[in-house]
C-alpha cells in the first residue's frame, strides 16, 4: 500500500482543491485520519455530529487510490471499500456523500448501497459485479458472504467502515458484525477496519472491540476541537410543592409551540412512540398554525411515510417533526436549527446525539431545548448539562459469547465456497473481541448443534445443519441454505400487527398485546390521526377513519427507558448541592420543592440512602431511594418483598419509578437499621432474583428471540404472515425439550443469563446495593408523603385504585391537600 508522499509529507493536493470549491477546511483529526489509513492502519474515529467524519475516513483509501495507475480503458474499480451502516435509512444519504467525494477527487469509483430495500433487479445485478463503494448494512453483508459469486469478489475489498459504530456495541447486531469482520479478514487479509462513533465514554474499548482482540492496536483519533452545546430548559410558572409525573409537560403546550413557529425547522424528540402520537396530536390542537405544517415519525410507521417525512424536512417545507430516536442518527437535515426534548433525555449520550441534530456542520453549535414533564426533571436537566459541560459520557460495554450469534455465524460460513476448516473458523472466531475467551467445550458444542442439532434434536434431519465433506464443513441441502439466507441477522420481530385501512393501504405497525384488547368500535390513536378499529384478520388490524377526536394511546414495549447510572450519579449531586458554582435556574426554580423535601424528610446524596416510612389512611408504605433506574428498582423491589415476606407472611405490593421503590402493606414496616440492612444485602441476591422475579418463566418465554437467531425456528419468507404466537409456541416447546432432554445445552444457559442481566438487571442490581451497604441508611419516619415520594405514591393509585374520580384530578387533589397541610 503505497502512500501519497511528496517530501516526506501527505500530499493531500487534490482535497485541499476540492474542500476549498466547497468553503471547507481540512481539520487535524481528518489529516491524522487520512494518514493512519494510508500507513495500513486499523481505528475509530471519534467525533461529534456533524464533524466531518465521513471525510476522515473515506478520504484516505480514495488518496490511496489516486497513487495508484488507472487503467487507460477507463473501467471503473471492482469492490474496494464497504460501508455498514446501522440503519436503511443512512444508506442513502451515506451513498450521496460518498458518491460526492468520489466524483469531486476524480476516483475512478462506483457507488452503490445495498440493504434490504434494494430492488431484487439491482441486487442480481451486483451479485454478478459488486461496486467499487457498497453502501450496507450487517445483515446485507452477512448475506454477501453466503453467495459463491460475491464472496469470491469480497477478497478484493481494502476498506471496511462501520458508521455510527456505538450504537452497535453491546448489542447483539454488534456481535455479530464482529464475526462478519473476521470472515472478510480471512478473504482479504490486509483489509483496514475503521469505525465512527460519537457520545461514547469508553473509546478505547470500542475501537479494541470493533478490530479484533488478535489485530494491532487500532488508531484511536478524536476531534479535540471543543463542540458547544447548549442546554435550555423551558420553566413551568409554578411547580406544586409535591410534583407528580406527567402533569408538567402538557401545561409547556403553548411555550413549546411557540418555540416551533419562531424557528425555521424543529426536531422535537420524545421518548417514547406511546409520547410521539400525544404530543403531535396536541400540538396542533394546542396552536392550529402548527396544523400541516408539522408531521409524525417513529419506528412502527410505514418507510414510505417515515422517507416521506424525511424528504419533506431535507428541503425546508416542514416546521417540525416529532419523532423518536428513529431521527437520532446520521441524515444530515440542514434545515434543522432547532431540538427540542421532550422529558429527560434518560442518558448524557442521548441527550449530545439528539443535541447535534442542529447545528450539524463542524464549529456550529448546537441547541437544544429541554421541556419537563415533572419538576423533578428540572433537576435531570440541569445535571445532564453539567456532565456534557464537564465531557463525561456513558459507555458502552459489549456483549460477551452470545451462543446463538455462533450458531448462526456457523452455518453463514459453511455456505460460500467449498466451505470451512474446523480448526482455522475456532481461531478465526477466538480473533473477535466477543469471542475471544471462547473454549474448545464451547466451540465443540456449537459444532455438534450445527451438524447434528445435539442431544435432543439428533433424531430430525432439518437442524443438521452443516455436513463435512472432504475435511470441511458445508451447508447440508440447498433448502437450509434458503431458509438460512432468510432469517440471518438478529433483530426479531416484534408481536406486531399490520395497521391498514380496509383497501389494504398500511400504515405502521403495532403490538398484537393492545390491539387484541380492542373490541370493534373502538378508537386509538397511531401514525398522528384517531383510527376505529373494525377487525383483526391474519395478523393485520383493519380500521377506519373517524371523525371522533380522542382514542387510546397505543403502549409499545420498551417504552420504559430507565435512567442512566451516569445521569442518576448527576441528579443526587445536584440534589445535595455538591456542585460547585451558582445553582443554574432549574434547581431555583425548583427551590420550593427541596425545601418542602428537607422539612418533610431529609434530602438524598451519594453518601446516604434514604428510607422513608409513611401511614396514609390504613395502608403502610415504605419508600426507598437507591437512584438506580426503573428496571433495577423492580428487581430490587421484588427482592425485598420476597425477604420481608420470608420473615413474616405478608402481602407487598411493589411500584417504581427511576427515583426509588415503595413498598405497600396493610401493616407497619419496622423501621430498624439491621432489619433493612438485611433485606437491601447483595447476598443470595442471584438466587432470590430467580425466585422473586420469577426468572426462569421469563427466560422460557424470552427463549424466542434466542431460538430465532439460532435457526430454530423461522420467521418466514416475506409475505407468509406466519403469526408471531405461533413463533412464541415454538420457542417455548423447544425450551421444554431441551430442558428434559438436553439439559446442559448451552442457550438454555444463555437465556437464564440475558434474563438476569437484560431484563432483570442484575449487574446494575447488585452495584447498587454494594452501594447501599457502604453507605448510611437514612430511615425517616415522616407525617406525610415527602415531595420525592409523591410521584411514587401518585402512580399507585393510577395502578391500584377503583374509581369513578380521573386519576389527575384525584392526584391534584392530594397534592393540594398535602401543601394546605403546611399551612400556618
Amino acid at each position: 500500500m503505497g502512500c501519497i508522499v511528496t517530501g516526506g509529507t501527505l500530499e493531500t493536493a487534490p482535497v485541499e482543491a476540492l474542500f476549498e470549491a466547497r468553503g471547507w477546511t481540512p481539520q487535524d483529526f481528518q489529516r491524522e485520519a487520512w494518514a493512519a489509513a494510508l500507513e495500513g492502519r486499523d481505528g475509530l474515529v471519534a467525533s461529534p455530529t456533524g464533524s466531518g467524519k465521513t471525510a476522515a475516513v473515506a478520504i484516505g483509501p480514495m488518496l490511496e487510490r489516486l497513487a495508484e495507475p488507472t487503467d487507460p480503458g477507463g473501467d471503473l474499480d471492482s469492490i474496494r471499500m464497504l460501508w455498514v451502516t446501522p440503519l436503511r435509512a443512512l444508506a442513502a444519504d451515506t451513498t450521496r456523500a460518498l458518491a460526492g467525494l468520489v466524483e469531486g477527487l476524480g476516483v475512478p469509483w462506483s457507488v452503490e448501497q445495498r440493504t434490504g430495500d434494494t430492488s431484487s433487479s439491482v441486487k442480481a445485478r451486483q451479485k454478478k459485479r459488486l461496486p467499487s463503494v457498497l453502501v450496507t448494512t450487517p445483515e446485507s453483508l452477512a448475506l454477501l458472504l453466503t453467495w459463491q459469486e460475491t464472496h469470491r469478489q469480497l477478497t478484493g475489498v481494502r476498506t471496511v467502515i462501520c458508521d455510527e459504530w456505538h450504537e452497535l456495541l453491546g448489542s447483539k447486531r454488534g456481535s455479530m458484525l464482529e464475526l462478519t469482520l473476521a470472515r472478510l479478514r480471512g478473504l482479504a487479509p490486509s483489509a483496514r477496519v475503521w469505525g465512527l462513533s460519537a457520545t461514547i465514554g469508553n473509546v478505547e474499548r470500542a475501537a479494541r472491540v470493533l478490530v479484533g482482540s488478535a489485530r494491532p492496536e487500532p488508531a484511536v483519533i478524536r476531534d479535540e476541537r471543543p463542540k458547544r452545546i447548549e442546554v435550555e430548559t423551558i420553566l413551568p410558572e409554578s411547580i406544586e410543592r409535591y410534583p407528580w409525573a406527567g402533569h408538567l409537560g402538557t401545561r409547556l403546550l403553548g411555550p413549546v409551540a411557540e418555540r416551533i413557529l419562531a424557528a425555521r425547522t424543529t426536531l422535537v424528540f420524545t421518548n417514547t412512540r406511546s409520547q410521539t402520537e400525544t404530543w403531535f396530536r396536541e400540538l396542533m390542537r394546542t396552536e392550529p398554525a402548527l396544523v400541516g405544517r408539522i408531521a409524525l415519525h417513529h419506528g412502527s410507521l410505514e418507510r414510505a411515510m417515515r422517507e416521506r417525512v424525511e424528504s419533506m424536512l431535507a428541503d425546508g417545507r416542514l416546521k417540525g417533526v416529532v419523532c423518536t430516536s428513529s431521527l437520532d442518527l446520521g441524515v444530515d437535515f440542514e434545515p434543522v436549527d432547532q431540538v427540542i426534548q421532550i422529558g429527560s433525555p434518560k442518558g448524557v449520550a442521548r441527550m449530545i446525539q439528539r443535541a447535534g441534530r442542529s447545528g450539524h456542520q463542524p464549529g456550529a453549535v448546537s441547541r437544544i431545548l429541554g421541556v419537563p414533564t415533572n419538576a423533578f426533571e428540572l433537576v435531570e436537566f440541569a445535571a445532564v448539562r453539567d456532565l456534557i459541560e464537564a465531557g463525561s459520557i456513558e459507555s458502552r460495554e459489549p456483549i460477551e459469547k452470545p451462543l446463538d450469534i455462533l450458531v448462526q455465524h456457523l452455518v453463514t460460513a459453511s455456505m460460500a465456497g467449498r466451505g470451512f476448516d474446523a480448526d482455522a473458523l475456532r481461531e478465526e472466531v477466538r480473533s473477535t473481541w466477543a469471542f475471544r475467551d471462547l473454549t474448545d467445550e464451547e466451540w465443540a458444542w456449537a459444532m455438534g448443534f450445527v451438524e447434528s442439532g445435539g442431544d435432543a434434536l439428533a433424531a430430525y434431519p432439518d437442524f443438521a445443519r452443516i455436513r463435512r465433506r472432504e475435511g470441511l464443513y458445508a451447508v447440508a441441502t440447498p433448502a437450509i441454505a434458503g431458509r438460512h439466507r432468510m432469517n440471518i441477522g438478529t433483530i426479531t420481530a416484534d408481536d406486531a400487527v399490520q395497521v391498514c385501512y380496509a383497501n389494504g393501504r398500511a400504515l405502521g405497525t403495532i403490538e398484537e398485546s393492545f390491539i387484541t384488547r380492542l373490541r370493534p368500535g373502538d378508537r386509538f390513536v397511531f401514525a398522528g390521526r384517531v383510527l376505529e378499529f373494525r377487525r383483526l384478520r391474519q395478523m393485520k388490524a383493519f380500521v377506519a377513519r373517524t371523525t371522533r377526536r380522542r382514542g387510546a394511546v397505543p403502549r409499545w414495549n420498551g417504552g420504559k427507558m430507565p435512567l442512566s447510572t451516569h445521569l442518576a450519579d448527576g441528579v443526587l449531586d445536584r440534589l445535595a448541592g455538591d456542585v460547585p458554582g451558582s445553582d443554574p435556574v432549574e434547581m431555583t426554580r425548583l427551590a420550593p420543592v427541596l425545601e418542602a423535601q428537607a422539612r418533610d424528610s431529609s434530602l438524598p446524596d451519594r453518601a446516604r440512602t434514604l428510607v422513608e416510612f409513611v401511614r396514609v389512611r390504613d395502608r403502610h408504605h415504605a419508600f426507598l431511594f437507591p437512584f438506580a433506574g426503573r428496571l433495577a428498582h423492580e428487581g430490587i423491589g421484588a427482592v425485598v418483598s420476597l425477604r420481608l415476606s420470608r420473615r413474616t407472611p405478608r402481602s407487598v405490593v411493589a411500584v417504581v419509578n427511576d427515583y426509588g421503590i415503595k413498598l405497600s402493606d396493610d401493616r407497619a414496616f419496622d423501621a430498624s437499621e439491621d432489619l433493612w440492612r438485611e433485606l437491601l444485602s447483595p447476598e443470595s441476591l442471584v438466587d432470590d432474583l430467580v425466585e422473586a422475579g420469577n426468572a426462569s418463566e421469563f427466560a422460557r418465554r424470552g427463549f424466542r428471540s434466542i431460538a430465532r437467531i439460532a435457526g430454530l425456528i423461522q420467521q418466514g419468507y416475506p409475505g407468509s404472515g406466519a403469526a408471531r404466537r405461533q413463533l412464541q409456541a415454538s420457542s417455548e416447546m423447544f425450551f421444554d425439550v431441551f430442558a428434559e432432554y438436553d439439559p446442559g445445552n448451552l442457550l438454555l444457559r444463555q437465556a437464564h443469563h440475558e434474563v438476569l442481566e437484560n431484563q432483570l438487571e442484575c449487574a446494575r442490581i447488585r452495584s447498587a446495593l454494594d452501594r447501599i451497604t457502604a453507605t448510611e441508611l437514612l430511615l425517616q419516619r415522616t407525617g406525610r408523603v415527602s415531595p420525592l415520594a409523591f410521584p411514587l405514591y401518585a402512580e399507585s393509585l393510577r395502578a391500584s385504585t377503583v374509581s369513578s374520580e380521573r386519576w389527575s384530578d384525584r392526584v391534584r387533589r392530594l397534592a393540594l391537600a398535602n401543601a394546605e397541610a403546611h399551612e400556618p
